[in-house]
């Protein structure tokens, strides 16, 4: 896991966490939350690029859907356009 990674996934699962994070040495600041385990961290990873998935793919179906409208209503992605939306 590289230092992003692992950035990330300490901050998915202890949302606004205060720690320095040097090489693969952390330091833990916080005060009201509990140091993750290396366990916790590496499916802290996991669990972020599941959600980061769901995410992108809640996405693309709401901009399917809008279109799916846009198309019943006789509208197009243009047509939004022409009007500033």
């Amino acid at each position: 896991m590289n230092h992003y990674e692992k950035t990330k996934s300490i901050l998915h699962i202890r949302p606004n966490a205060e720690f320095i994070l040097t090489g693969d040495e952390l330091t833990w600041i916080d005060e009201t939350q509990t140091q993750p385990t290396e366990e916790e961290i590496e499916a802290g990873l996991i669990a972020y690029e599941a959600a980061q998935i769901a995410q992108a793919e809640a996405k693309a179906e709401a901009k399917a859907a809008a279109q799916d409208k846009l198309a019943a209503l006789g509208l197009t992605v243009s047509d939004l356009e022409a009007l500033g939306l």
